[in-house]
């Protein structure tokens, strides 16, 4: 399968159905596995040998009048019983440690699995419902585990018990058992046939809970500014009430639980079926006694089966949801066996076309070309395609038709890690982590020394306000750099990209954000670095367009001009319109741009 990335591992789960999902899973822990199975073997048999040990009693009383004489089964309960409580020790440690590396083991493989998928693949998903997929549905999983598999086994051991030990007391008790474990089985078909589909809506209404939840959140500032609470508010009311429902629903199929009234005919019909033998004597009393105390272990599995049984149901229903994420195709590939080479920088784009979606083409036929070390500005109106061109660069996105070509090799001819790692991209709107800036800066090489990173943060003009924090460089800065300034996040994501030196720069309006005197300092230090190197500029600052070897005027999606700066006012008039309206704002601050 294609994937931009494939997670280092001997292990390859069978996606091929939920269910083979889940049992290769099963298979990686055979030890813990079977030791679970032992621990409710021996539950089950133990427990089977109360009432043989209590009808003993019964019949040595009748005898004998003795009380004493009963010791020996007093005993032989009090040493089953201790047994039994080790060995369910054993089963239940064992039973959640299962659990538990299922959980990691999955979550891991799930995880892998979505950094590996290409954007055109994360641009159509909901985080949210991502996120529900990831926490509950990994978590679910889990629970199916334990409590889930480890009840259902443990209760079909009691069942077999007996259907197995009836007919050592007399041949003919085994009809009761057989007639109820039939009845049952027959019972739990047509419970689990009309459980499955509610339980899958219930784990599908919760992803489109969370899907809401974290949309809303994300935009809580929007939400704000447009006096919108009470609208999400009843939005999301409603959504937690279509998860309310399906509960509900589920509730009432597990209230018309059938094997309740199986286990109520079963006790009934057991009591005077055996009753009966002991009228023509075919056994006595004690018998009965133990007869009696063998069908009340039906108590279990029944009781138990109700939860277990949804328990299962909901981890099967998770289990589909997440390998509809993993067995989902990508259009990219990792491409391990690609090209590599260091990049001298030459770039290429020949006759191509991409559109994000069918039907929906972004970029018409689009040729030009830079050469190594040379600094090309891609100027255009808002929605002209200047961003999507450098994401088909590295290859965030793959071309529909045509060529993109570095250093003369077709992008996706490349090794896909050797071409990002050697193209540094700073965007408008930067993404920063929740991690101090030093980590921030060093992102792409974590083991960069410090006194690296502080170089990187003196290039992009940002040592200054770094200092000036709290904690210096081990600050950390709130989910998405929230904490800081436009300006900050920018020269901060500057940095980044001077402590990587890679042989391809593209700024994509990433000085939008930063006052005209720091914008000046920052300048001096991107010419500095981009000696050398190839470097795109995306960009509405005249200095910096004047500035390039070579202008692309992109509009609505096709290459307008291109050409020198000089050149392109003579020849060009969507340049000169751009150009006009570019010098008409370049010397307004960036809110009143933005205005």
């Amino acid at each position: 399968m294609a994937s931009e990335f494939v997670a280092r591992s001997a292990f390859r789960s069978n996606r091929s159905s939920p269910l083979r999902f889940i049992l290769s899973h099963i298979y990686r822990h055979p030890l813990v596995a079977v030791l679970m199975i032992i621990g409710a073997f021996s539950n089950a048999a133990l427990a089977s040998a109360v009432p043989y040990f209590i009808g003993q009693s019964f019949n040595i009383v009748i005898a004998s009048g003795q009380l004493v004489d009963v010791v020996p089964m007093v005993l032989g309960v009090l040493g089953s019983q201790l047994l039994r409580g080790l060995l369910q020790l054993v089963r239940n440690f064992s039973s959640e440690i299962f659990a538990q590396r299922i959980e990691r083991n999955v979550r891991d493989e799930l995880y892998a699995s979505l950094l590996g998928k290409s954007m055109a693949y994360h641009d159509m998903q909901s985080v949210g419902e991502i996120m529900a997929r990831v926490t509950n549905d990994v978590r679910e999983l889990n629970l199916m585990m334990n409590p889930g598999m480890n009840l259902l086994i443990g209760s079909g051991f009691f069942l077999l018990m007996p259907l197995v030990t009836a007919p050592a007391i007399a041949p003919p008790l085994i009809l009761t058992p057989l007639i109820f474990l039939i009845l049952y089985f027959t019972a739990q078909v047509f419970f689990i046939r009309r459980l499955n589909p509610i339980a899958t809506q219930v784990r599908a209404s919760f992803g489109r809970m969370n899907s809401r939840l974290a949309e809303t959140l994300d935009g809580l500032q929007v939400v704000k500014g447009a006096a919108r609470e009470r609208y999400e508010i009843e939005q999301f009311t409603a959504s937690v009430d279509e998860v309310r429902d399906f509960f509900i629903a589920q509730g009432n199929i597990e209230a018309r639980y059938l094997p309740f009234l199986l286990l109520a005919l079963a006790t009934v019909g057991g009591f005077v079926h055996s009753v009966y033998l002991y009228e023509i004597g075919m056994m006595n009393a004690g018998n009965i006694v133990a007869f009696m105390g063998l069908i009340f272990l039906f108590q279990f599995p029944v009781y138990s089966s109700l939860r277990s049984l949804s328990q299962v149901s909901l981890g099967f229903a998770s289990a589909r949801r997440i390998l509809n994420i993993i067995t989902a195709e990508t259009n990219l590939d990792q491409n391990e066996s690609g090209y590599q080479a260091p990049l001298r920088g030459a770039i290429t784009f020949k006759g191509v076309n991409f559109g994000y979606t069918d039907g929906r083409q972004s970029i018409y036929d689009v040729s030009f070309e830079v050469r190594p070390g040379q600094t090309v500005a891609i100027v255009g109106q808002t929605g002209s395609g200047k961003s999507t061109l450098t994401k088909l660069l590295n290859r965030i996105y793959d071309v529909d038709s045509g060529q993109v070509l570095v250093d003369g090799v077709d992008v996706r001819e490349w090794n896909l890690a050797s071409l990002r790692s050697q193209i540094s991209v700073i965007e408008q709107d930067v993404f920063l982590f929740s991690r101090s800036v030093a980590d921030n800066i060093r992102f792409a090489k974590p083991e960069s020394p410090q006194e690296v990173v502080e170089s990187a943060a003196h290039k992009a003009q940002a040592h200054e306000f770094i200092g000036a924090m709290s904690e210096g460089y081990e600050t950390v800065v709130g989910q998405r750099g929230v904490t800081l300034s436009g300006g900050q996040r920018q020269r901060i994501a500057i940095a980044r990209a001077f402590l990587t030196d890679p042989p391809i720069l593209v700024l994509d309006d990433s000085t939008s954000a930063i006052d005209s005197a720091t914008e000046d300092r920052i300048q001096q230090a991107i010419w500095a670095a981009s000696r050398g190197r190839t470097t795109l500029l995306i960009t509405h600052r005249l200095s910096q367009i004047r500035w390039a070897d070579h202008i692309v005027v992109m509009r609505q999606g096709r290459v307008a001009a291109q050409g020198k700066h000089e050149d392109l006012l003579r020849s060009s008039e969507a340049y000169r319109r751009i150009f006009a309206r570019y010098e008409s704002a370049d010397d307004l601050t960036p809110a009143q741009r933005e205005g």
